[in-house]
């Protein structure tokens, strides 16, 4: 990948003696320092990015550079925003709403020579012990023992035990990056050292990247972390691929973030989304969705007075599926009531959950 010529190494030593905590001499303060210290330099360097990877100019297998990275984290700590930023495109819902994500997944970017594979995972869940959450428990472990690098997510400054729990999860022997999410809202910088140190002492993380999901300049940045870390070896996708998921997958995850940011907290997260029907007729997509509770009282939630509710959740969807297959969308959407699904492993598996 190209990084484009380097800064001026003036300006960035400046910027270091503005941004750069003092700490205390040793060698293990050093090293600590040192971290913050790069991390910070390059979060003030621009990293151009090569973004000329069409098929008709595909780099030389001999060339290609291709891995997987688990972006792995707590609950409604920022993966699946910093996903879709990666890969330019929106493939994972996100909502306010805490268990959003409850599938592994895969978004691709390719950029020059290489093809980064992003995976992302629902957030390990402590407070329930269900079958659906044991489903996406498991998808987390088996992501983060298979993969090339694992890209951490916490709040930067913050550590809890939901933070803790998935920390324990990681293996030693694949290499970390410790990602702070968040950290255009740290005002107090000296603050992040200590902290720093404490992560190092909880983890043997690779690198520190302090950086917010939503500024486009330091997603750029972490390409070129993550860049070095994947092993030289041939594409797993096609240049222009961005996901694995289907449209049908799409639908119905499109239908449940609508309702999740539209019933707010008070609909209970286990309540989920099934494609009975997704059919294509030139530039038409007709979809039949079933959005599946466990009590009638959340039914009733869900459809509203005079089903205005359950109108707009049809909606918005709708829209955005307009949007996404660059087609119209006839959609129709039922609710149901299947008491305890969510503690019944067959059903579990039967609605799609790993």
């Amino acid at each position: 990948m190209s990084t484009g010529k380097k800064e001026s190494k003036t300006p960035l030593k400046a910027a270091a003696k503005r941004s750069t905590p003092p700490l205390d001499q040793g060698p293990e303060q050093d090293a600590i320092g040192a971290m913050l210290t790069q991390a910070l330099l390059s979060r003030g360097a621009a990293v151009p990015i090569d973004n000329t990877a069409p098929d008709a100019n595909i780099a030389p297998v001999g060339e290609q550079r291709c891995g997987l990275i688990a972006i792995v984290g707590k609950p409604n700590v920022g993966k699946s925003t910093l996903l879709n930023a990666l890969v330019g495109q929106k493939i994972s819902i996100t909502s306010r709403k805490a268990q959003t994500t409850r599938h592994r997944i895969t978004g691709m970017r390719t950029l020059a020579a290489t093809q980064f594979v992003f995976v992302d995972t629902p957030g390990f869940q402590t407070r329930h012990g269900n079958a659906l959450n044991r489903s996406l428990n498991r998808t987390v472990v088996g992501a983060v023992n298979d993969v090339d690098l694992i890209v951490f997510v916490v709040e930067a400054g913050q550590f809890n035990q939901a933070d803790a729990r998935v920390l324990s999860l990681l293996p030693e022997k694949i290499p970390a990056i410790l990602l702070a999410n968040k950290f255009d809202l740290i005002h107090r910088r000296a603050e992040i050292a200590p902290w720093l140190k404490e992560m190092q002492e909880r983890h043997n993380f690779a690198e520190f990247v302090p950086m917010s999901a939503n500024n486009a300049r330091d997603v750029e940045r972490l390409f070129g972390i993550c860049e070095k870390y994947l092993p030289m070896q041939p594409w797993m996708y096609g240049a222009e691929e961005l996901t694995d998921r289907s449209d049908r997958f799409m639908a119905a995850e499109i239908i449940r973030e609508k309702l999740f940011r539209l019933t707010g907290d008070e609909l209970p997260y286990t309540s989920t989304v099934l494609i009975d029907q997704y059919e294509e007729e030139g530039n038409l997509r007709k979809i039949a969705a079933t959005i599946v509770v466990e009590r009638d009282g959340h039914k009733g939630m869900i459809i509203g007075e005079k089903g205005e509710k359950l109108k707009r959740i049809g909606t918005e969807a709708r829209h955005e599926l307009e949007a996404l297959t660059g087609g119209k969308v006839f959609l129709e959407i039922w609710v149901k009531v299947r008491s305890g699904w969510a503690d019944d492993e067959a059903r579990v598996k039967t609605f799609g959950y790993e």
